[in-house]
């Protein structure tokens, strides 16, 4: 990246499929297939969990790209088969259908992260994870990880982050937090999970967002839930960043 060029700040929730975020985010009148539409005036990125349990067909993910922007960027969280059924272990081939899946986006240039959520009960094997890598490696995707053990907080863990230009996922809930460790050197992401943020934690998130933008592209990504408090938090994080 040029020294003068800062990245882009990416900010959204984990979804938009919610009516009951009517009438705080979405207007009453917005019917449902129009959600993502005016999600996408408001936020700048999605984090797609719909991925976790199955694969896009090629005209849903043809309709997502329609409904946004050129500058709106998708995340997509793994498919559980991949983190919590071989938990990493020859994943060759559903790696492979996941990326056929996500090609669209890829070749629009659409594509933010893929986040790898772990099972909380899967300690570190860095050994399985460097073969993972090792077999990711051609898909040409960002990744990140969202480690929920706390053996995978090592340094042996970020340097093989490192070595593949993959990023340790910055993960907050009430119950556990990330070290704030980053491993690629072209983007970040952020899962921001707590059930609360006052004005002065948005504030802090925007600074260190901020910093990150320095060495690359953000994607941050709130709690989503039945209320709207998550997507409107990201709203007003990046109405912070603009009024700056």
């Amino acid at each position: 990246m040029d020294a003068h060029q800062r990245g882009e700040i990416y900010a959204g929730s984990s979804g938009w499929a919610y009516p009951s975020w009517k009438p705080e985010f979405y207007p009453a009148s917005v019917p449902a297939k129009k959600l993502l539409e005016y999600y996408a005036t408001r936020l700048n990125s999605v984090e797609v969990n719909y991925t976790f349990r199955s694969l896009p067909s090629a005209s849903t993910v043809g309709s997502w790209l329609a409904a946004t922007g050129g500058n709106f960027r998708f995340s997509f969280k793994a498919p559980q088969r991949i983190t919590h059924i071989l938990r990493l272990r020859d994943c060759q081939e559903p790696l492979d259908r996941f990326a056929q899946a996500l090609a669209p986006v890829a070749e629009a240039n659409r594509l933010g992260v893929i986040l790898f959520q772990l099972p909380p009960n899967m300690k570190a094997d860095v050994e399985r994870l460097n073969a993972f890598l090792e077999d990711a490696r051609h898909l040409g995707f960002r990744l990140a990880f969202e480690f929920r053990h706390e053996s995978w907080f090592s340094p042996e863990t970020y340097s093989l982050l490192r070595n593949h230009g993959a990023a340790l996922c910055i993960a907050e809930s009430d119950d556990l937090a990330t070290p704030e460790e980053h491993t690629a050197s072209t983007f970040s992401c952020f899962r921001l999970r707590k059930s609360e943020f006052s004005e002065a934690d948005l504030g802090t998130v925007r600074s260190r967002l901020q910093a990150r933008a320095a060495e690359g592209d953000v994607y941050a990504y709130f709690k989503h839930e039945e209320s709207p408090i998550g997507a409107l938090h990201a709203v007003s994080l990046l109405e912070g960043l603009r009024s700056e």
